[in-house]
């Protein structure tokens, strides 16, 4: 069929060379009228990204924008960093192949090699990794499928608030999935402890029922195939799991045989301020599950897991695109670049920095009830300042203010009242105090218009 003359127009135009709001509004519009009701982070971030470096994206309509989305936390070194770019074209004027499937590369030797060279120690002595489909969601299905293989059984433990994807067996072990084959465990957080307790004890409380409700023989929990558990919690409202707790799963697991996977999709690279986010409680786990920062903002996925664990004949898992030497490659450079820079230490020190004058903020706003956080993963939960209660309305007021004011935000959480910041990990000093400054102006405007 024919383009009609305004669809011919736009489609015989660079979208590099768009500018303007009145081209901005019509890229939008078409978008709307085009795409599934699906989209997310286009209805609450209506801009049309056209160029992007480090921390900032310059919009169509010529606005500048502070990013604090990160691609849901996939720019580790933000938008195109050369030592990225530089990676990308090294293999494009190689003359590499860009699909090969699971055919070994010097390109994937080469991201292999690096990726063990930051694994927990423990884990990269005696370890099997196996690419998956191009995201996070397609490494927990792989993980889901190999623990059940190796052990013989079907059961998961599972995590109030988890997030893990959204194919199935990912939506399965997700917060809030009904009718599946899952035993859903209390994860501690202070502000909302789902035991009523908070802090260490409640923490200790939480694995203790863990504890009670597998050895029990009327606890209708037969012996599951494994436990995922996010390092913290990203979807779920931000909630980093206390290093005594994370330890006290290793132990459980391990004693009863049970494998345990990390989900690092969001945490790992450095995010939390340490490497991975199991490294704060020293806690090495039997799968590890990857995606985001490792490809170097392009679509990879793995998981990494124990040697013993590889049951698997050939052609147990595959996928078309897990050949991805780009994504490989920038991955590579991503992961090398993290690691000789100290950027995971620089995250703890930054993030540590933020975390100090967001709480700074809550003394001074009673809507902002909680400010939590590991490194450069940030939450500010927004409350009714008379009842407690979360208020997803102001929330998102709050986001709104951000945009306005040239700041990119998301929301997560139980009722999506928490805003979320995850900034690249090269973020400045200079940067971060900009970041703070249009928050700080940002949460009592919003907080001052009627919801």
């Amino acid at each position: 069929m024919a383009l009609t003359e305004p669809a011919a127009a736009a489609a015989s135009v660079p979208t590099q060379g768009m500018r303007g709001p009145v081209v901005a509004e019509g890229i939008l519009r078409r978008q709307a009228m085009r795409e599934s009701a699906a989209r997310t982070y286009a209805r609450s971030l209506p801009i049309v990204p056209v160029r992007a470096r480090g921390l900032t994206i310059e919009g169509a309509d010529g606005r500048r924008y502070l990013d604090c989305l990160s691609g849901a936390g996939t720019l580790a070194l933000g938008h195109n960093h050369p030592v990225v770019l530089e990676a990308i074209r090294g293999v494009l004027d190689s003359g590499a192949p860009l699909h090969v499937l699971d055919l070994a590369t010097p390109v994937k030797d080469a991201f292999t090699t690096e990726l063990f060279t930051n694994l927990p120690p423990e884990l990269a002595a005696d370890a099997r990794v196996q690419f998956c489909g191009p995201a996070g969601t397609d490494a927990v299905e792989a993980a889901l499928k190999l623990v059940r293989a190796a052990t013989g059984r079907s059961g998961l433990l599972t995590f109030t608030g988890a997030y893990h994807g959204m194919t199935a067996g990912a939506l399965d072990a997700s917060g809030h999935a009904t009718d599946v084959r899952v035993t859903r465990l209390p994860y501690p957080q202070d502000y909302r402890c789902p035991l009523g307790i908070g802090g260490a004890e409640g923490a200790r409380v939480a694995a203790h029922w863990t504890e009670n409700l597998l050895d029990d023989p009327k606890g209708g929990v037969p012996a599951p195939a494994g436990m995922i558990v996010e390092p913290v919690q990203g979807e779920g409202g931000v909630h980093p799991a206390p290093d005594d707790w994370l330890r006290r799963m290793r132990e459980i697991t391990a004693a009863r045989g049970i494998p345990l996977i990390a989900d690092e999709v969001q945490t790992g690279v450095g995010r939390t301020g340490a490497f991975w986010g199991v490294d704060h409680a020293g806690v090495v786990p039997d799968v590890m599950v990857l995606s985001k920062a490792i490809g170097g903002s392009l679509p990879l996925a793995v998981i990494v897991y124990r040697a013993e664990l590889d049951v698997w004949a050939p052609g147990a898992h595959a996928g078309t695109f897990r050949g991805n030497q780009l994504a490989m490659a920038a991955g590579t450079a991503t992961l090398a670049h993290v690691r000789r820079n100290g950027l995971a230490e620089r995250a703890a020190v930054l993030g540590a920095r933020m975390l100090t004058a967001l709480r700074g903020l809550a003394a001074d706003q009673a809507c902002v009830g909680d400010v939590r956080g590991r490194g450069l993963m940030i939450g500010i939960e927004l409350v009714d300042p008379e009842t407690g209660a979360a208020a997803p309305d102001l929330a998102a007021a709050v986001r709104q203010a951000c945009l306005d004011r040239g700041l990119i935000v998301e929301l997560g959480g139980r009722h999506s009242s928490v805003v979320r910041l995850l900034p690249p990990l090269t973020l400045t000093d200079e940067q971060a105090t900009a970041v703070l400054d249009r928050l700080a102006d940002a949460v009592p405007a919003a907080a001052r218009r009627p919801h």
